[in-house]
């Protein structure tokens, strides 16, 4: 089962309009796909729609049309027979000593229990292990999160090159309220839109906190559209917006796994004996308001997640995978990307399967790493 807080799929990769597929691909000058399984079913179909494309730079990244994405989500889950509930936020957790028995989650409709043999914590800040009472990490700094958004209407010429663009909102940020010193515009080739990626929100825990810190991202953005506006009329003197992202949230609470992936071994590449996930994604720690760090590395780099960040000692039934999985603050800027996301959820599946396999005592933390690597050879060769 599928249980999802938002009221529709796609997670942040639809609701936040991302608006690219990061960390998929490796670096220049051969630009190998890194992860398949649904990014090759996703380009495949949304490339045929015309959808999608590709912008390549010291690796590459692919543009979506989120609309078109969202729709492909639920229909893939629809025709595989997932069943899903969605509006639906976690309240509480059974545990029976080291196995979790069961999760509770409250809807406007009333109140669900969900019972299973093992459960995936893919939730982005730790929900379900924090629910658990499992020990979980928090930053020791803010790392802010994006208020992305759709902006339409925009002329084919006169749109400015990224140098360009980074260099006038560094010269001009204070002018327009800007507390983001920099920026991104994704254009999409052949339309009048593109998604914008210039703000910088505080993601806190806590409840009214994290009300407050969306209503100003919606503040920055629309600083932004008229910044845009201003600096660059011959493209964006009609530019409108289309959508305003749910709030982007890139590192707020993470679990306490078996081994804490650190930023020498990313920087190193080390393969682990239980890697599950591979990616060339840069370090990319936005703990500044004004910027972030930006770390590439070379032509043939590449860095790895172990299983043992996705697994939580004390519980034999719990996953966790994506922006969750242990790691320390740097490390986990480089893997939070959603071609390493896709990975893990993959490695996730594949390790429950075995644990099912191994009858009522299995754990995900015995289960054969030789056998767990030929099943994900796709993701991790080639």
């Amino acid at each position: 089962m599928l249980v999802d807080a938002l009221p529709v799929l796609g997670g942040q990769m639809v609701n936040s309009l991302i608006g690219l597929f990061c960390g998929v691909f490796g670096n220049a000058p051969e630009h190998h796909q890194l992860t398949h399984g649904i990014f090759d079913d996703i380009f495949r179909d949304l490339g045929a729609s015309g959808d999608l494309f590709y912008k390549r730079t010291h690796t590459t990244t692919v543009g979506y049309d989120e609309v078109a994405l969202g729709r492909w989500v639920e229909d893939t889950v629809l025709d595989l027979g997932i069943r899903t509930v969605t509006g639906a936020v976690l309240t509480g957790v059974v545990r029976d000593g080291e196995r979790l028995r069961s999760l509770r989650a409250a809807t406007r409709y009333g109140t669900l229990d969900v019972r299973a043999a093992g459960f995936v914590d893919a939730s982005g800040d730790a929900a379900l292990a924090w629910e658990a009472g499992l020990e979980c990490r928090l930053p020791d700094r803010e790392i802010y999160g994006s208020q992305q958004l759709v902006v339409e209407h925009l002329a084919e010429t006169g749109r400015p090159e990224p140098a360009e663009l980074a260099a006038r909102v560094a010269e001009k940020a204070e002018q327009y309220g800007l507390r983001r010193h920099d920026g991104l515009a994704f254009f999409f080739p052949g339309r009048d839109t593109a998604v914008l990626n210039m703000t910088h929100i505080e993601a806190p825990l806590e409840p009214v906190a994290a009300a407050r810190a969306q209503l100003d991202g919606k503040v920055q953005a629309d600083r932004v559209v008229a910044f845009l506006r201003a600096e660059f009329p011959a493209a964006f003197a009609k530019a409108r917006v289309r959508s305003y992202g749910f709030p982007g949230r890139r590192q707020t609470r993470w679990v306490k796994g078996a081994h804490q992936l650190t930023v020498d071994e990313v920087r190193s590449g080390t393969r682990f004996p239980d890697a599950v996930a591979r990616t060339a994604w840069p370090i990319e720690l936005h703990d500044s308001p004004q910027g972030y760090v930006w770390e590439t590395f070379g032509p043939e780099h590449l860095h790895y997640v172990p299983l043992r960040s996705m697994t939580p000692p004390g519980v034999h039934n719990l996953l966790v995978a994506g922006r969750c999985v242990d790691g320390d603050a740097a490390a986990l800027s480089s893997i939070r990307v959603m071609g390493p996301c896709g990975a893990m959820g993959a490695a996730a599946a594949h390790v429950l399967q075995m644990t099912d396999e191994a009858g009522a005592g299995g754990s995900v933390h015995d289960v054969d790493h030789g056998e767990l690597a030929a099943r994900l050879a796709h993701n991790l060769d080639g």
